[in-house]
């Protein structure tokens, strides 16, 4: 997985068809012309999830108008509790996000075409859970092509500076 990640060893991202935070079926064809961020996560997160969704937006936001070029997705991991809270979440962040969910099935389909890995931990109660995650930002191309991968915690001008990279060409 890791290699298809660092060395383009594989196939990473491909089609996908989920549901928006407004109850609107998204395909990601619909977001061809523009960079896209994906970010799979899960609004319980009590860390890692947040502080890349800030950073993320604050990348954003430092591109001005620029970043209308630029379409950040969250897609949840854990659809089971995100779902009804899923447009209050993603408000808290950059407006232009789309926080997309759907079966529990669609949505380790989709992850297993980006390689992302996420696996639910139980907790020390019955019916509590965290999730295991691995936190990458992806960027993928203007015609859905993967580009790269930024890991978890990356500085915003970072962020920036790649996207900037990336928006020239």
């Amino acid at each position: 997985m890791m290699d298809d990640l660092m060395f383009g060893r594989g196939t990473v991202g491909g089609p996908f068809t989920l549901t928006d935070q407004t109850g609107r079926t998204r395909s990601d064809s619909e977001f061809r012309g523009k960079l896209m961020i994906v970010y799979f996560g899960y609004t319980f997160c009590p860390d890692v999830c947040p502080a890349d969704l800030i950073a993320i937006t604050q990348a954003l936001d430092a591109l001005g108008p620029a970043a209308e070029g630029i379409q950040p997705i969250f897609i949840t991991i854990d659809p089971e509790r995100d779902t009804k809270v899923l447009g209050d979440y993603v408000a808290a962040f950059h407006h232009g996000f789309v926080g997309l969910t759907g079966s529990p099935e669609e949505i380790r389909q989709v992850a297993n075409a980006y390689k992302a890995y996420y696996a639910k931990v139980p907790g020390e109660h019955e019916g509590e859970y965290s999730i295991d995650h691995m936190g990458a930002i992806y960027l993928m191309g203007r015609k859905g092509e993967y580009l790269g991968f930024m890991p978890p915690q990356t500085n915003p001008d970072r962020l920036t500076e790649i996207l900037r990279k990336y928006l020239a060409k």
